[in-house]
């Protein structure tokens, strides 16, 4: 894969980021945790507790956060998937501010959280996460693809509109989730039906490749 572990951010970069539990163990335990890293993920993107509050998969007002604030101009989520031992996110900076501190936050954050809630020590993700530039049109309807069919290649749902934590069910439904900017995939596909053909077609024998590299890190 090129750019693999890709360490220089730019204004205007395209971004695979993900990372697993240290120990390969599991970072969500129920669903409350999934949506508490979400929450944390949309305030660290600049959203705020108005912007989430009519979207009960994400919306977590009482929960304590050391998250400063910060603009909604700085990155675009283009997808997401959250499993129960990893996450995947398609990030796209489009100011200077790194997209390592908005993972920073959301990890360190969320770390607390998961930390406090289990009365346990130490380091819940495996060292620093993973970070892939993408570099062209085909490689980010790939990876979107990919990560949209993360929960059917590990069996945890027949189709990928059965699962709950991924940014799919806001291409293909009415979920609409604030912090998934969709305009972009929508137009590389051709629109919410094609979206939905080919991102059966690009998960195919023919990536198998590709999907060994990244199987190596969940």
């Amino acid at each position: 894969m090129n750019n693999r572990d890709y360490k220089e951010f730019a204004s205007g970069g395209v971004y695979h980021i993900f990372n697993r539990g240290n120990n390969k163990e599991n970072i969500f335990l129920n669903e409350n945790d999934y949506g508490a890293f979400l929450f944390r993920l949309a305030i660290s993107l600049g959203f705020d507790m108005n912007d989430l509050k009519n979207y009960k998969l994400m919306y977590f007002p009482y929960s304590r956060m050391a998250i400063s604030e910060t603009s909604k101009n700085n990155f675009k989520l283009h997808s997401f998937c959250l499993m129960p031992n990893h996450f995947h996110l398609v990030i796209e900076q489009c100011k200077d501010v790194p997209v390592s501190k908005l993972i920073s936050k959301t990890c360190t954050s969320y770390s607390m959280y998961f930390n406090k809630k289990y009365t346990r020590v130490g380091h819940l993700f495996q060292d620093r996460f993973k970070a892939v530039l993408i570099d062209n049109n085909p490689q980010l309807m790939w990876t979107s693809s990919y990560i949209h069919m993360n929960p059917v290649k590990d069996g945890l749902v027949k189709s990928p509109e059965d699962y709950v934590w991924s940014s799919y069910r806001d291409y293909t439904e009415e979920r609409n989730l604030p912090i998934v900017s969709k305009e972009f995939l929508l137009e590389l596909f051709g629109g919410e039906k094609f979206l939905k053909k080919e991102t059966l077609a690009y998960f195919s024998k023919e990536n198998s490749a590709m999907i060994d590299i990244l199987d190596d890190d969940n």
